[in-house]
């Protein structure tokens, strides 16, 4: 049995596949969009995670006639009305732009006090079948607070800003094996875990 992962983005499928990569066996394997050169660009126009990984799981499997797991994800800060939230990846304008993303981000809550600068990253995965039914769908939360300045090269994204207060370190400054313990992705992952090996069962 093949499943899509439905992204591009080549350090979130790493991500992903060290997250539930251990779940590939004869019976189960996991695949990128490089694999389909053709597949069309899902435009991600919906007002929730939730929407937007469900469309591009939905779309993507019609047109590759595959099982696709569709994932959407972003990072919400209360104070700034939920920004940046489905528009995190284009923030700035320029889609995946990560630097141009956290200036503005870091610009933005310049004038805020320490006590309103919580946040939390929301990762929402959706599974389609080949005919474009969702089978599944799971979301994962990671609460923390954004830093005054970028901490850390690892990871992506906002991870350089995101501080975990009880370990007192961004997701940027983290191992790759503490990160997937507690981030968003990781959390829905795990959600989606019992359900791949059912599916996997069942074929």
């Amino acid at each position: 049995m093949l499943i899509v992962v439905g992204s591009r983005n080549r350090k979130k499928l790493d991500e992903i596949l060290e997250i539930i990569g251990d779940l590939q066996s004869e019976e189960l394997e996991f695949a990128d969009l490089s694999r389909y050169p053709h597949a069309p660009e899902v435009l991600e126009d919906g007002s929730t995670f939730e929407a937007n990984a469900r469309k591009k799981a939905s779309e993507l499997a019609i047109a590759l006639s595959q099982w696709v797991l569709g994932e959407d994800s972003g990072l919400v800060v209360p104070a700034l009305h939920g920004r940046p939230g489905v528009q995190s990846a284009r923030y700035s304008g320029k889609h995946g732009d990560d630097a141009a993303n956290n200036s503005k981000l870091l610009a933005e809550l310049a004038p805020l006090p320490d006590d309103q600068r919580a946040a939390y990253y929301v990762c929402s995965i959706a599974l389609s079948d080949p005919q474009g039914q969702i089978q599944a769908g799971v979301e994962g939360r990671c609460h923390g607070i954004i830093t005054r300045e970028l901490r850390g090269s690892g990871g992506f994204g906002y991870d350089p800003l995101f501080l975990i207060p009880e370990y007192r370190r961004t997701f940027g400054e983290m191992s790759a094996r503490v990160k997937h313990a507690l981030s968003h992705r990781a959390r829905a992952l795990e959600q989606l875990r019992p359900i791949l090996k059912k599916l996997d069962r069942q074929k």
